[in-house]
């Protein structure tokens, strides 16, 4: 057993009050439970209860063994002074706060029906992904269903609390949190760390200052890259030129990185990073102010359009300098730009909804990924066997979260799904 089923078995009052009294006699009553608390301190906080004659306001703190309040070391520290119930499991010591007077404590294991915790313990034990897979058939669609809403709205806050902390790190500058965000992602997780060593490589305020002139943005990207420093053709040559005078003129020699940062294994030409660098370079001339493009883009053909920008004429026709391609890559694959909106255009708008507080933003991002088609993932494959089918790109970053969030770290006490469970073995 965790602490997290007696959390749940105090939340939720499950357990039988009968003649319920503290450990020391006391009659007790409940009157509120508090609320669940996720930062340091006491579990529930702002709970309010009668204990003997006296009503109190304060925190519950919530235990396996009373003993665990000494481990944790408690009775030294102030923040459970305010505790005013311990629940615990056994009560095997008594307990002091930290001017030496009494916590009351209630000892919940006579009390607690024992098929809640049969039906704990066969979640925590389970071997499949899913923990509650063979209960899963008797839960209503609906309870399913709103949890995955929650889910994706979970790891939408995350992603953008994750922008937000980028944003404020350069200085409160949306298009620097983007342009990093952008780089990152055009990586697509094979040469993801090669492009977040660029961002670092190439400032955004050099970039700035060459976004009129694609030849020059395609110089400072293929150069700090590594890619130019053995010219293959007259091309090239004619951006080693540029980026030799543009390295010396921003200082950017010991940033530079070189070819062997890059992975071009096992992939197609289309996908090989200079193909990738060139589109960056396509985008980043043709979208000068891509944070707020982003936030105005109505509809998802319009950021399809927007990550597709047609490369130049070079790389419209080579795959790597002096290797020609049989059919033209005129700008990147309707694939590709789908998933630049889920890991750019996205999160960038549920971090603009969580610095702004306009919830209108997180609701076009979910709308967004409601509209965009995805193809299933070792995350999906593990719901879909049990009956449910992800349709959309909101599903499968529902089903992602749900997985790492509850499932993966059996975290049932805190799912829907498993409360409901929970509480339908406590009715049968």
């Amino acid at each position: 057993m965790k602490e997290d089923f007696l959390h749940y078995i105090w939340q939720h009052q499950y357990f039988d009050k009968t003649a319920l009294a503290t450990t020391g006699g006391e009659t007790l009553q409940v009157l509120r439970v508090g609320f669940y608390n996720t930062d340091a301190g006491p579990d529930f906080k702002e709970a309010i209860l009668r204990v003997g004659e006296v009503e109190w306001s304060g925190s519950v703190e919530v235990h396996l063994r009373a003993s665990d309040w000494h481990r944790h070391q408690h009775q030294h520290d102030q923040k459970y002074d305010q505790v005013v119930l311990h629940v615990v499991w056994q009560a095997d010591v008594p307990v002091t706060r930290t001017d030496g007077t009494l916590v009351p404590v209630l000892e919940l294991w006579q009390r607690v029906d024992l098929r809640l915790l049969e039906t704990y313990e066969q979640l925590q034990k389970a071997r499949s992904a899913i923990p509650c897979a063979p209960f899963w058939p008797d839960v209503a669609d609906i309870t399913k269903t709103l949890m995955l809403e929650r889910t994706l709205v979970e790891r939408l806050e995350e992603k953008g609390q994750d922008v937000v902390e980028v944003f404020q790190s350069y200085g409160n500058d949306w298009e620097q949190a983007t342009y990093q965000l952008l780089l990152r992602s055009f990586g697509f997780k094979i040469n993801q760390q090669a492009f977040e060593m660029l961002a670092k490589a190439l400032p955004l305020a050099v970039v700035r200052r060459h976004q009129r002139s694609l030849f020059q943005l395609e110089a400072l990207l293929l150069g700090q890259a590594g890619f130019l420093a053995e010219p293959e053709d007259d091309y090239a040559r004619q951006l080693q030129q540029e980026y030799t005078f543009l390295r010396h003129k921003y200082s950017l020699q010991a940033q530079a990185m070189q070819r062997h940062h890059w992975n071009f294994l096992r992939m197609r030409p289309a996908n090989f990073p200079t193909v990738r660098l060139a589109q960056l370079a396509a985008l980043l001339h043709q979208k000068q102010a891509l944070f707020s493009e982003l936030l105005e883009a109505d509809s998802v053909k319009r950021y399809e359009q927007l990550f597709q920008a047609p490369v130049s004429d070079y790389w419209q026709h080579h795959y790597l300098f002096g290797k020609e391609n049989k059919a033209p890559f005129k700008s990147m694959g309707k694939g590709s730009a789908q998933n630049l909106i889920i890991n750019v255009a996205v999160p960038v708008l549920a971090a603009y909804a969580s610095y702004s507080g306009e919830q209108s933003y997180l609701d076009k991002a979910i709308n967004v990924l409601e509209q965009l088609r995805e193809d299933s993932n070792k995350y999906t494959r593990f719901y879909e066997e049990l009956g449910w089918r992800a349709k959309t790109a909101a599903d499968n970053q529902a089903a992602l979260s749900l997985y790492k969030r509850y499932c993966h770290p059996v975290n049932c006490m805190r799912c829907a799904i498993g409360n409901k469970i929970m509480k339908q073995k406590r009715a049968s």
